[in-house]
């Protein structure tokens, strides 16, 4: 237990002699103000640049028109009935709780 003891006294004070003299030393106790990067020129009106493309090639396709639903195939959704009488089965497969709290 003395030992114990002994070794967590010294531990606090080498923290505490360090914070000291590392503060004393290289830290400047007058504050640093932020001050935000300026800008002379502010926004105003002036004319669009030209369109710049993104695309790696220069051939642009366009297509116009609606395509049917059948060209996009949909998996077959199940059932409202059947999804109820799974959830029931995986609800009576559950392990139930043996206590009860009521408050």
């Amino acid at each position: 237990m003395k030992t114990t003891l002994l070794v967590l006294f010294l531990l606090a004070t080498t923290a505490a002699f360090g914070q000291y003299y590392y503060g004393a030393s290289s830290i400047p106790s007058e504050p640093h103000v932020y001050e935000g990067p300026t800008h002379p020129q502010h926004a105003g009106y002036v004319p669009m640049a030209a369109e710049q493309t993104v695309y790696a090639t220069e051939t642009v396709t366009f297509a116009q028109g609606d395509r049917p639903a059948s060209d996009f195939p949909q998996a077959a959704r199940m059932p409202l009935g059947d999804a109820a009488r799974l959830l029931r089965k995986e609800h009576e497969r559950v392990k139930k709780a043996r206590v009860i709290w009521i408050n």
